[in-house]
């Protein structure tokens, strides 16, 4: 017997069946967001585009939001910047997929409703994405599943999820910046620390971050392993996501989220992924733009900077920057 994944309706505390609101101007797209939401069980409060949405009378919004922008016009954002707003308040959970391109303009608008974020994600990912949605939902019920059938469900996504980041390191595009990927957006609690880039001093002998030319010369040394072996047999994202922020706190620069999947040095899916974990950890946080409050940076916590400075002076940095 074929097993039954469908979710029954969706139903809050009530009993009401949750709503989504699909927005997205490409039409092939929409079709594929309001198809999978329905098949999630999820009733379809409206279904349009951006422009159609922003032109229209406001309407409630739904449980879950699903947006596709495509293009970081003016409008486009300002939208963004709305759905953000009325999505923190009403406590409603979006997943919003983008392009590389429009990455930084878009991340940029979210700082209330802490959205998954997706870029040029295909279908599986889009599928991926509203399962989290449903597994944050309290106790939804699956008909016909036993324990097995849930493990046999999580090991699927899984599997879904590999096979995805496999096809994306054979797209020739991919160390561009494309492929497809998730990027939550920091939670309301995730606050940013300003400009001031450099390790707090309070009259210790606390070690300072090294200067900037020393720190890009170990980043050079380390990229330059990739002429002479292979790169796979190095890869370590978060170690040079750690370096390229240090070097950048300590030239008084800001890092926004493209240039930092570049400089981890692997595919974007898998920058994109530890960036998520470091931010998850506190190592990493968002500094918002005093000049344009939708668009945002990412830099060391101070914590992390005052432990890497440490690092570097135990193991004497400016000598190894040397060798």
């Amino acid at each position: 017997m074929e097993a039954d994944f469908q979710y029954e309706p969706v139903r809050d505390a009530a009993g009401c069946q949750l709503a989504v609101t699909v927005l997205a101007d490409r039409a092939h797209i929409r079709a594929e967001m309001r198809e999978d939401a329905a098949a999630a069980g999820f009733r379809i409060r409206e279904c349009c585009s951006l422009e159609e949405y922003a032109q229209g009378p406001l309407g409630a919004l739904g449980d879950l939001v699903l947006v596709d922008c495509a293009e970081a016009s003016a409008d486009a954002l300002a939208l963004l910047s709305r759905l953000d707003m009325r999505g923190g308040k009403a406590g409603a959970q979006l997943v919003v997929s983008t392009t590389m391109g429009a990455l930084d303009s878009v991340f940029g608008c979210f700082s209330m409703s802490a959205p998954q974020i997706l870029v040029d994600p295909g279908r599986a990912e889009r599928i991926i994405a509203i399962g989290r949605v449903l597994a944050r939902v309290p106790n939804l019920r699956l008909r016909e599943m036993g324990e097995e059938d849930r493990l046999m469900l999580l090991r699927l996504t899984e599997q879904v999820g590999q096979i995805a980041e496999r096809l994306e390191q054979l797209s020739p595009g991919q160390r561009e910046g494309g492929g497809a990927f998730r990027f939550e957006s920091p939670a309301p609690a995730w606050r940013g620390e300003g400009e001031d880039y450099e390790v707090a001093r309070d009259g210790s002998d606390r070690p300072r971050l090294p200067e900037a030319a020393v720190l890009r010369k170990l980043i050079k040394a380390r990229q330059l392993r990739v002429r002479f072996l292979d790169a796979q047999l190095f890869a370590d994202p978060a170690w040079d996501i750690l370096l390229d922020l240090a070097a950048a706190r300590a030239e008084r620069q800001q890092v926004c989220v493209t240039s930092l999947c570049i400089a981890a040095g692997v595919p974007a899916t898998t920058a994109l992924r530890w960036i998520g974990q470091m931010v998850d950890a506190d190592l990493l946080v968002r500094v918002s733009d005093p000049h344009d409050r939708r668009r945002a940076y990412i830099a060391l916590a101070d914590r992390t900077a005052d432990a890497l400075a440490r690092y570097f002076a135990a193991v004497g940095a400016t000598e190894l920057a040397v060798v």
